[in-house]
């Protein structure tokens, strides 16, 4: 249970909805509220306008959730510098990541976590989802990224940070002459697919059946790299992360279509075994993860894209 005032109205911002907050800390829906409340009566205002569960913020709350999230990171930053200070951290962990983060991602986190953390052994394990998920499943791993769904009771699933789709079309490609295209312009075109078990392969089937795209062929390839590799090359058209096409895309090897109508997005997930106990490296790598989630967007592109 949270009873952090602070930590509680920044959780209710963010969801926009008092229950999925309370959820979320394990709090009765009453003593949410009664924590927002203490917030406005400590400093003379209203925060919050609330109607039904839904709740806007007023101009007042817009001012002190900025200055309330900057608090709250760097608590978590202090907390990290006295830890380090008091006791030193060792021990194994075994992480494991789907490909589009164990390439693009996790390298410059486990970068971070062995320059607070030298004592900590870590070791990583890179395949597609579906590999992934088995492995903590079976306990080969204490703990993993992943970013396809995960459906298994028995595991402790974290949504993380957000990952948009996009679609990458070879330069030369008819649809590189267009701003923007709709469900019309993909029918009857060559696609790129990454294999059966990859999150990536599992979102774009999902798309195409909805939106009753007719395929002409496929290729398909066991990897993020050979994917836009192939697309580069002028084998056909496909979906994927916007983190692995950064820099084609700045160099304009390929081009990115827009879709009308639609932002595809998904969701990257941190797992490990519900009946696992939290040893301390795992626990400092956690941390390391929720303070790059907790980083606004543009502040965590620039921790990540500065190191490519």
């Amino acid at each position: 249970m949270i009873n952090d005032p602070l930590k509680t109205f920044v959780t209710v911002v963010e969801h926009k909805n008092l229950s999925r907050a309370a959820e979320e800390l394990y709090l009765t829906h009453p003593n949410v509220i009664s924590q927002i409340q203490s917030l406005e009566e400590e400093l003379g205002t209203k925060l919050v306008d609330s109607t039904s569960n839904h709740l806007e913020l007023t101009e007042s709350g817009e001012i002190y959730y900025q200055y309330a999230k900057q608090i709250l990171i760097l608590q978590d930053k202090a907390k990290q510098e006295i830890k380090q200070l008091s006791n030193v951290v060792t021990g194994t962990l075994k992480v494991g990541a789907s490909y589009t983060i164990g390439e693009y991602i996790l390298p410059f986190v486990v970068a971070d976590v062995a320059a607070h953390y030298p004592k900590v052994e870590i070791e990583t394990s890179i395949a597609n989802t579906e590999e992934i998920i088995k492995a903590v499943h079976d306990h080969h791993l204490n703990i993993a990224l992943v970013e396809g769904e995960v459906n298994c009771s028995d595991l402790s699933v974290h949504p993380m940070m957000e990952d948009e789709i996009i679609l990458v079309v070879p330069n030369q490609h008819p649809l590189a002459r267009l701003p923007i295209v709709t469900s019309e312009h993909l029918q009857d075109q060559v696609w790129i697919l990454r294999e059966c078990g990859s999150g990536t392969r599992a979102f774009s089937d999902k798309l195409i059946k909805e939106w009753g795209i007719k395929v002409r062929k496929t290729y398909i390839f066991g990897s993020g790299q050979a994917v836009k590799q192939a697309v580069t090359a002028g084998l056909g058209i496909a979906l994927v992360s916007r983190w692995i096409v950064r820099k084609e895309l700045n160099a304009k090897e390929l081009k990115s279509i827009r879709i009308k109508g639609k932002r595809l997005t998904r969701s990257f997930y941190l797992i490990g075994p519900k009946d696992q106990e939290m040893t301390e490296a795992t626990e400092v790598f956690t941390e390391q993860l929720l303070a790059l989630e907790s980083s606004s967007g543009k502040k965590r592109d620039r921790y990540l894209t500065s190191k490519d």
